[in-house]
This record gives structure tokens, sequence and C-alpha cells, in this order.
């Protein structure tokens, strides 16, 4: 079990064991998050039972840079077969598109969510069974659940406060985006033919910077919270939940890793997302930013 401030236990954060014995289970239900806008990898083999999502389609409006209502995201779990009641089980590809697809899902009310710890990564490197064969069940009502987007920030709210006390930026992208190099990531499981994200390099003023990557194993299981407290503590970051901590990336998949990792593997509230990143914040007008 996992412990936060209230004094409430969440199971977040489950392991390949743990989902390997509940396959069987009609009351759990797996998806795959894709960053692929093709299922091309899903067909090849897949988490037996999994349904395949990606994650732009499945999580954000039709024509706006908005996330899609409660109601279409219920009626897009019934017509899975998925119902208010059932556990759901989400695992990235990569890691950082479950962690997104984890914190939309919660923002929007499902209250039986769980994470699959190093995501389709971790699966596959344990030897587990992959199946081609995409789940087939029928439509159930669901009713939209409790909305509240108090894990998520806007540009407006970040520029309000910088430098004020009581908040902190946490910049997890990588150094030479940080340094303001790059607009983009050198490197890593995305891979970039250019450089673009943004109009400007740099970082939001005042950013403490600690590289998601960081936060995880190579096989993208996350670090135990005993280590991953003290990387927090090395960079800078407050997390003893008196300092309200805003996560952000390029775009938000990764600030959400960070935020996942902080407040169910710590168990400290106070964690917000700016959802926007630095693809919104190094394109406005007016706005500043630092570099080094």
């Amino acid at each position: 079990m996992i412990m936060n401030q209230t004094g409430d236990t969440q199971e977040a954060l489950v392991s390949c064991v743990w989902l390997a014995g509940r396959l069987d289970d009609p009351k759990v239900r797996v998806i795959e998050v894709s960053a692929a806008n093709d299922d091309a990898k899903y067909r090849t083999g897949h988490i037996p039972g999994a349904a395949w999502w990606f994650w732009k389609d499945a999580l954000w409006h039709a024509t706006d840079r908005e996330f899609i209502t409660p109601e279409q995201l219920a009626q897009r779990l019934g017509s899975m077969g998925v119902s208010p009641t059932d556990t759901v089980v989400i695992y990235g590809d990569p890691v950082q598109f479950g962690t997104y697809a984890f914190w939309v899902l919660t923002m929007a009310g499902h209250k039986n969510l769980r994470l699959l710890d190093g995501g389709r990564k971790r699966w596959i490197a344990e030897g587990r069974p992959l199946s081609q064969k995409s789940p087939d069940s029928s439509p159930v009502a669901y009713t939209p659940g409790t909305v509240g987007f108090t894990s998520r920030v806007g540009r407006n709210d970040v520029r309000a406060k910088l430098g004020q006390p009581g908040r902190q930026l946490l910049d997890v992208r990588a150094p030479e985006e940080y340094r303001g190099e790059r607009v983009s990531p050198p490197s890593g499981d995305l891979q970039f033919d250019f450089d673009h994200g943004a109009e400007r390099t740099g970082r939001i003023p005042g950013a403490t910077h600690l590289y998601f990557r960081v936060m995880v194993n190579e096989d993208d299981t996350f670090l135990s919270p005993e280590k991953l407290g003290v990387i927090l503590d090395q960079a800078g970051a407050a997390v003893d939940g008196s300092t309200e901590l805003v996560t952000y990336y390029r775009l938000s998949h990764r600030a959400t890793l960070a935020w996942f990792a902080i407040k169910f593997l710590l168990g400290r509230e106070n964690v917000l997302v700016y959802d926007g990143s630095w693809t919104e914040w190094g394109s406005i007008v007016g706005f500043p930013i630092e570099k080094d």
C-alpha cells in the first residue's frame, strides 16, 4: 500500500506479477496507451486483454487543445465494456504516456486506477505472454465520475506566482533543454528529425532542474521511494508537502511521470502539472524566460 499525507491508501503502482495474476479477472481492464498514431506495434503483440489507445485521440478534444469532456470519456470507456467500478490498469508505450493517461483519468473521476510499473517494456523484459487479439467486450453504461482539475495548472497561474514563496517549478526536461540549447530532447525513446516544439529555447524563470529519466530504471520501472527521495533532495526539490510543486516538460507527458512518482510513491500532496509546458510557454509573446 502507498500512504499519502491524508492517511488514505492506494495501490496506484502495480507490478507485472500483480497484473499477470489478474488477467482473467473480468473486473480488471487493461489499456495500452501509445505515442504512435497507429497500432502496428500493438498488433504484433500486447498484454493479453489490453485495449489500445493513441493518446491524442483518446484523451484530447477533437479540435481544441483541451481534454475530452468527462461525458465523452465515459462514452469511450463504456463502449469498451468498462464500468465505473472496474479496475483500469494503464501501461504506456513509452512509459510516460501511461502516466499521462493515468493523470487525465484521475481528473476525469475514474476511481479504480492502477499504473503498470515498467509498462510494455518491463512486461516484455520479463518474458511474459503477448497476444495479437483485441478484446471484444459488450458496451456497458458508464456514468461520469466527479471531475476535479486540482492537479492541473495553466500558464497564467504559473506566471502570476513566479518567484512567490510556497511554490517551486520543477523542470524535468533534458539538461540541454533546461540550459536553453534545444527545444526538444536530443535523444531518448522519442526521436525527432529536427529541433522543434517552441519558438524559444530556455526555461521558466526560477525553475529547478531534475531530468525525468533519473526517476526510473533502465527497464522503465520506478525507483524505490527511498531513492526517489534522495534524488529529489539532491536536486533541491522541496517535496516535504509545505511547498506546492509544479512539474513541466516540453509537453506534459514526462511531467506527469514526475507528478506520479512524487504524489503516489512519495505520498506528497500539492503536486501539480503545468499542462502547456515549454511548448506553450516558450512560444507566448511577452512571457519571460531564462537560460544559461
